[in-house]
């Protein structure tokens, strides 16, 4: 290297690079450092930007763009013409090669930016200045040739005649400088003004808007990528702006996100797929056909049938995998080379690592050797960042080449010996796979178990109400806490078989370690350091691969499951509606539909030869002939399976065809179809009905009065821009019939199919739709109507019979309605069609609660996203904290803290180990320095990063060495099993601290629920409840301790390696601060952009799904009424919105990733640069450098680790903060007892209401409005009223479920407010309006406390006529289902009933149910109860009045106040009385 120098300088080998030559700057040093390298870097950076693309606008050229573009040509022109005299007059300014050299750079530097410029002003950077990162570079070669300027100045041979060439030279200086000046000024020239900017770029992008006033478009709608250097694209420079909007919270929503690049693109990525695969396909038919032709057999004599069968197989021929290689197998290749280049460069780091320690220990290498490594360090590092961007299906080839290589190493190094650790590793795995199957077999089991409560859950939320009537919150407490035992029994197995999993992972390096080294003792050879501290480095290695490779292999076979499944689906056959359809069309012009001999099967016809004769549950429909004339309506009749909707499908194309002839005019058009179920989707009722449509008012307005939908869209909140809920939850079953119906009307289609659009509506709207839609807006198209409400039908053109999938009879209503009205189904179901039609009151109840819900949940669902924002309040960490408990914390942070010590001194022990070995200075360098770890690895091998110095002295021990060697080893070993040991306590700490606060935070929240008011059950979604019990809980228990644990590993990780490198190198500190400000500001720009991207790509994941199944349930009516394509663009532009957030949150990863590399760089080059200086000075010691450096090699990987566990435990934290929500905000029902009450009260059964007052919610009107009235021991009582009345609310007030506003309700005279409210609800007894009944046994249902005997229990199930029914089931013990699926509703009731027996409470309140019970069983309900209830106070809120005209008094209540109270005989005779009224309307 020195004679190198010295002989292009022309200078001694001793100082081949002076610096300073009789009193001014080495011309040598001044071309090669000053200039080569400035105009190497220029000539680099700038060829990253010869790939811009251009923009599509012609943008004039701005003039400064102009002169720059010309300075460079010129300079690289003067650059070439200064060689000419360089040349001739030699030795003059220096050695001829030496400037041949320099000036052959610069003019390829000039060159090179000149033509990037060229690019640059072309894209769209030509309205700006270009990067100022380029033009900086320009001022690099400045210094150098100022300080020639001044050589001449100096020596004077500037303008001497005596020397022409040196005169020549100092000319073309001047014009060099002359025309760098000229660059500079053009660059500070102004460029284009705001205003031109926009304009520009308006037209750069047309279609997008700008979406906010004062954000210019490109920042907004910025496609990614796309049109960027080089550069740009390695640093992810262009990420900046949208890091910035993140950082200012701008990012809210999906449309903040840049446009994805054009190569990803949805449209773009299909089509790509598609002409691959149909290129795939053609390439097989055109195989098969030639296959065919060879054998002549296979081709079948008929054509037709045959036509769709084959391209059917030829479609199944494709395979998913090779049309996936085809499209973005190179792409996937060139990737795999970046990692390859990737894996080599990371053995660089350590073999160069070993050579610089090698370096400082022999003092006998040059310095230049020195300087070599250090910047082959910094070069691999920087390199290895840039080609960081693996996948992990590259791991596949790439852990076994690592594997491979490092036993190699292995073996070179202590022989046969490596077989001993390996045999150890390989008995490691099926033990590893032992305990993976425990865990499995316990993670099922704690599954089940964990359903079994959130399923108790659900009915007590369900049941809350009763639970809480009947007092039962402490026995549902009690069977939730049991389950939860039971689940957490099984998660401590889990935690526990894990924590041994990662023990064993983190003491299998020196567990192998020393199984190799003790195999090599056994054979009778002698351990020397260099042995020792290679074969450690190698273990280390060997870990990663071990580790990885049954993740990847599981990866791989998951992937391949998918691609299976994925092909089969792409195998299925679709919809060809040219086979389907007959294309010519039949003689007579007027027939707008007709169908021959033809026969329909709902599944395909080999698929039907395949099933057992059992199972043909479907229907096949055979059709001889029909045929429909323009215009007409044609009605379709038959009994319930006859195959009337079969036959609208079969008009559709939905069904299989098995031969016959279809045609329908205008196919292209499709039809208007209102299917049986109403498809409705999840969207404003306006959009429902437009269905892509323009909107036209007064067709609009048409259409909603022809399907009597004004009323109802009057009624609803926003009209018709209201929102209906999924599968239109909202709107009842008549307004979705109507809504279907409007969409078709809407079409405006030729041919309408309507199956049973009245089915669901009542008689006067059903007449009104007959009237003023069918005979009405549609009156000209043809129609096809199918229903049951024959009466409908006297007007229709003509009538089809229907019976088991075959048309029985056509002909006019006159002739085929009698045949209808003889099949005694028809008069049921008509009769059960209009039960279905909801009744007015109804009708208004549901409007009302629809108009209630939606400002409820739009306040708590905002509530729920406001959470959701900014990072996680210390409070939540703290509430954590608490729940694990202060002792229990504090001895889990102190364990890692002891094992993070002894990891680290261990590695501090080996560098002793070295430092301490006399250095002989000795060349027999081990061949296998490569061995070192490679970055990455260092970060799993225990011995903390084993310290990959290890090789770091290549000199063998002195020949007393083995008792050294011993002494250190035992040392080490011991240090080692320390750490062992401080791991498994940690593990297992960690494991029990868990377990501990899942178990407090699930009681607590538990504990808190149960005593919630009622309003609160009322005002939550149940859904939103269970979350905090399911999902949140779940990652309380599993997902938070596990992301905790690696956080916190991490930590104490970095921690470790910041005192072992300043501890080596004390100076690194300098470097360190400074890096450490970036890292905490890098990090927190990226925390806050990549925390919103992920909310934003969770958003936007949602749409997809709700979008894709409402478009398989109304796959029939997107198909018929032809509007698949734009279902597809919807469903792609769904897809885009998501992938747009995916793609930014993946890249937002690697533009954090990248600035920690250079981090990473940078502590590596520093580290490395700071030994030499050392070196030179006589001070450091190698082995702390060697130890400093190792562990600088992996610090990005804990860098990025750091950040990335710190999210994700935020993420999880959240969970934490949502349960601490509950356990904290919820209101509660009182808890205290003031009075204490004898055992039989109340004895007489006393009941007085004084001046009640209550109010459900602060806001609402008074529900009862000072209500007084005195119920006498043994009395009966009725209570009616209208609907909201505050009949209801009258029993809520008794129980205390509302608590009053003011007043007081007296039992036997005590005030209800007094007592417990335990003691008061167990002895009231309730009959509630909807029977609640749990999962359980029929003995828990009734006796939930256990202290009944079984024959009590007999004696009240017979006197409710119940006890044959139980005998049947199985007695007293058999299971009941959930919510008592095994037993009739009315069953139901009597078992409420029963319940209220077994009491034997003095007052009894019944919430008379309405529809349940048969006229039969009311009657004994209602004889049981005059019976055994005869002493004792009953009240019942009556619907049906006949129940309580018996009873002793009847109060009537209007608006939340008592309005009459006095016998049913009186009332009634009473002339203008409510209850009289009430009475007359019942009965018309």
């Amino acid at each position: 290297m020195e004679n190198i120098l010295a002989s292009l300088c022309g200078t001694s080998p001793e100082d081949p690079l002076p610096v300073w030559v009789r009193g001014s700057v080495g011309h040598c040093f001044n071309q090669l450092t000053l200039s080569v390298i400035p105009h190497v870097i220029l000539a680099v950076v700038s060829a990253c930007f010869l790939g811009t693309p251009r923009s599509g606008s012609g943008v004039p050229c701005r003039p400064s763009w102009g002169w720059r573009i010309a300075a460079s040509f010129v300079l690289a022109g003067l650059f070439l013409a200064d060689t000419i005299p360089a040349t001739i007059s030699q030795q003059e300014l220096g050695p001829v090669y030496l400037e041949v050299l320099a000036n052959g750079t610069a003019t390829l530097a000039w060159l090179v930016h000149g033509f990037a410029l060229l690019m640059l002003h072309r894209s769209i950077h030509s309205f700006t200045r270009g990067p100022a990162a380029l033009a900086l570079l320009t001022l690099l070669p400045l210094p150098s040739s100022i300080i020639t300027l001044l050589w001449y100045c100096h020596s004077g041979t500037a303008w001497s005649p005596a020397h022409p060439g040196a005169s020549a030279r100092f000319a073309i200086l001047c014009l060099q400088l002359a025309s760098m000046l000229a660059y500079v000024v053009s660059y500070l020239f102004p460029t284009a003004a705001r205003q031109d900017f926009l304009s520009i770029n308006r037209s750069w992008q047309e279609d997008q808007p700008v979406s906010a006033p004062g954000i210019p478009v490109p920042d907004q709608q910025r496609v990614a990528e796309d049109g960027e250097s080089l550069l740009s694209r390695f640093f992810y420079t262009w990420m900046n702006p949208l890091m910035k909007r993140g950082y200012q919270h701008k990012l809210n929503q999906p449309q903040d996100v840049y446009v994805l690049p054009h190569q990803l693109q949805a449209a773009r990525v299909c089509d790509r797929f598609y002409s691959c695969w149909q290129k795939k396909a053609a390439l097989q038919q055109a195989e098969e056909e030639t296959e065919s032709l060879t054998s002549p057999i296979i081709a079948g004599d008929d054509g037709s049938s045959d036509a769709p069968d084959s391209s059917y197989h030829a479609q199944k021929a494709v395979r998913l995998l090779s049309v996936l290689h085809a499209a973005f197998g190179l792409r996937f290749y060139t990737l795999g080379l970046l990692k390859l280049a990737d894996s080599l460069l990371g053995f660089s780091g350590p073999l160069l690592l070993n050579l610089l320690v090698n370096f400082m220990e022999s003092r006998q290498e040059p310095l230049s050797h020195g300087i070599l490594y250090a910047l082959g360090l910094f070069a691999g590092s920087f390199l290895g960042a840039l080609l960081r961007s693996q996948f992990s299906f590259h791991e596949l080839w790439s852990l076994p080449v690592q594997l491979g290589v490092t036993l190699y190493l292995l073996y070179e190094q202590v022989g046969i010996a490596f077989l001993g650790g390996v045999a150890l590793a390989l008995l490691l795995v099926p033990i590893n796979k032992i305990i993976a199957n425990r865990i499995m077999v316990n993670n099922q089991e704690m599954l089940k178990h964990k359903d079994t409560r959130v399923k108790l859950m659900t009915e007590f939320l369900c049941g809350i109400r009763v639970i809480k009537f009947y007092a039962w919150e402490q026995h549902f407490s009690a069977r939730i806490k049991s389950c939860r035992a039971k689940e957490l029994q099984k998660l401590r197995a889990i935690s526990y078989l894990d924590a041994l999993c990662v023990y064993l992972w983190a003491a299998l390096p020196v567990v192998i370690s020393i199984a190799i080294f003790v195999t090599y003792v056994l054979l009778g050879n002698q351990l020397t350091a260099t042995k020792v501290f290679t074969a450690l480095a190698l273990v280390g290695m060997l870990i990663l691969p071990l580790n990885s490779f049954p993740w990847v292999l599981n990866g791989i076979l998951e992937a391949k499951v998918s691609l299976d499944r994925i092909q089969q689906f792409f195998e299925l056959m679709d919809q060809d509606l040219e086979a389907y359809y007959a294309l010519d069309s039949p003689s007579d012009t007027a027939t707008a539909m007709e169908i021959q001999c033809a026969d329909f099967s709902w599944v395909p016809a080999e698929e039907e030869s395949t099933r057992q004769p059992s199972s043909t549950g479907s229907l096949q429909l055979h059709i001889e002939n029909l045929s429909v004339r323009k215009g007409m309506l044609l009605g379709v009749v038959g009994k319930v399976g006859s195959g009337k909707s079969s036959l609208l499908a079969a008009i559709t194309g939905e069904l299989i065809k098995q031969g016959g002839r279809v045609y329908v005019c205008d196919l292209e058009q499709g039809f208007g179809l209102a299917t049986q179920e109403p498809w409705i989707q999840f969207t404003t009722v306006r959009k429902n009905i437009l269905f892509g449509r323009e909107y036209d008012a007064r067709l609009f307005e048409e259409v909603l009065e022809a399907c009597a939908l004004s009323e109802d869209l009057n009624i609803l909140p926003a009209g018709d821009q209201t929102e209906v809920g999924e599968n239109g939850v909202t709107l009842s079953g008549g307004q979705k019939a109507r809504i279907a119906l409007a969409r078709a009307v809407y079409q405006e289609k030729e041919l309408y199919l309507l199956d049973d659009p009245l089915a669901a509506v009542d008689a006067d709207v059903a007449k009104h739709i007959m009237w003023k839609c069918i005979f009405g807006v549609l009156k000209h198209k043809t129609r096809v109507l199918c229903t049951h409400r024959t009466e409908f039908l006297e007007k229709a053109d003509a009538l089809l019979l229907m019976d088991n999938g075959r048309i029985v009879k056509t002909g006019t209503p006159a002739d085929i309605l009698p045949l209808v009205e003889a099949f005694p189904k028809f008069k049921d179901t008509d009769k059960r069609d209009k039960d279905k039609a909801p009744n007015e009151q109804g009708r208004e109840e549901a409007i009302k609660t629809e108009a209630e819900e939606p400002t409820q949940n739009h306040n708590l669902i905002h509530k729920e996203e406001e959470k959701k924002e900014g990072a996680v309040a210390f409070q939540v960490y703290k509430a954590y904290w608490m729940a694990m408990g202060s002792c229990l914390a504090i001895s889990i942070l102190f364990s890692l803290f002891l094992m993070q010590a002894s990891r680290n001194i261990s590695d501090w022990w080996l560098s002793y180990w070295i430092s301490s070995i006399s250095q002989t200075a000795n060349t027999s360098v081990m061949a296998c320095s490569a061995s070192l770890p490679s970055p990455e690895l260092l970060l799993f091998s225990t011995a903390g990063l084993v310290s990959p110095i290890q090789d770091l002295d290549k000199t063998p021990a002195p020949p007393n060495g083995s008792v050294d060697v011993n002494f250190y080893l035992i040392v080490y070993g011991s240090i080692a099993g320390a750490n062992s040991l401080f791991t498994i306590i940690r593990a297992f700490l960690f494991a029990y601290g868990a377990l501990r606060a899942a178990s407090v935070i699930h009681n607590r929240l538990l504990q808190r629920v149960l005593k919630a008011t009622v309003t609160f059950f009322d005002s939550t979604p149940t859904g939103r409840i269970l979350n905090r019990f399911s999902s949140d809980l779940y990652c309380v228990d599993d997902s938070l301790p596990f992301i905790l644990n690696i956080f916190l590993a991490n930590i104490y990780g970095l921690l470790g390696m910041l005192v072992i490198m300043t501890y080596g190198l004390p100076w690194i500190g300098l470097v360190l601060l400074p890096l450490a400000v970036v890292y905490f500001f890098v990090q927190r720009y990226y925390r806050f952009t990549s925390r919103e991207l992920k909310r934003l790509h969770s958003i936007t994941l949602s749409p997809i799904y709700t979008h894709f199944s409402e478009t398989l349930s109304g796959l029939s009516t997107i198909r018929a009424m032809r509007a698949t394509k734009r279902f597809e663009l919807e469903n792609q532009l769904h897809l885009e919105q998501n992938q747009r957030c995916l793609f930014a949150s993946k890249t937002v990863m690697e533009w954090l990733d990248i600035r920690l590399q250079m981090i990473g760089v940078a502590v590596v080059t520093a580290i490395a640069g700071i030994s030499i200086i050392q070196h030179q000075k006589q001070l450091g010691n190698p082995g702390l450098v060697g130890l400093a450096l190792s562990y600088a090699l992996s610090v990005t990987h804990l860098l990025s680790g750091l950040i990335d566990s710190f999210t994700h435990t935020e993420m999880m934290m959240v969970s934490v903060e949502r349960t601490e929500e509950y356990t904290t905000d919820i209101p509660m029902e009182p808890q205290d007892k003031l009075v204490q009450v004898s055992a039989d009260w109340p004895s007489k059964g006393l009941v007085e209401f004084q001046q009640v007052v209550l109010v459900y919610r602060p806001g609402l009107p008074n529900a009862l409005d000072g209500v007084s009235f005195t119920v006498y021991p043994g009395e009966k009582l009725g209570i009616v009223g209208r609907t909201g009345s505050g009949k209801s609310t009258l029993f809520l007030a008794l129980f205390r479920m509302v608590e009053m506003k003011s007043g007081q309700i007296l039992l036997d005279g005590v005030d209800s407010q007094l007592v417990g409210l335990e003691e008061l609800r167990s002895r009231l007894a309730i009959i509630p309006q909807d029977p609640f009944l749990f999962s359980g046994s029929i003995r828990e249902n009734l006796d939930p406390q256990g202290k009944r005997t079984d024959a009590e229990l007999q004696e009240v199930l017979e006197q409710c006529h119940l006890w044959d029914a139980v005998t049947q089931m199985g007695g007293l013990d058999s299971e009941l289902g959930e919510r008592g699926r095994s037993l009739s509703v009315g069953q139901r009731q009597l078992v409420c009933l029963a319940r209220a027996l077994l009491t034997q409470a003095k007052v009894l309140c019944i919430d008379e149910a309405t529809a349940s019970v048969d006229q039969q069983t009311d009657q004994l309900l209602q004889q049981t109860i005059r019976q055994r209830f005869a002493d004792k106070t009953v009240l019942t809120i009556a619907h049906r009045l006949n129940t309580i005209l018996d009873s002793d008094r009847v109060l009537v209540m209007q608006a939340g106040r008592v309005a009459e109270l006095d016998s049913p005989a009186r009332l009634s005779q009473k002339d203008g009385s409510l209850f009289q009224h009430l009475l007359h309307s019942r009965q018309q």
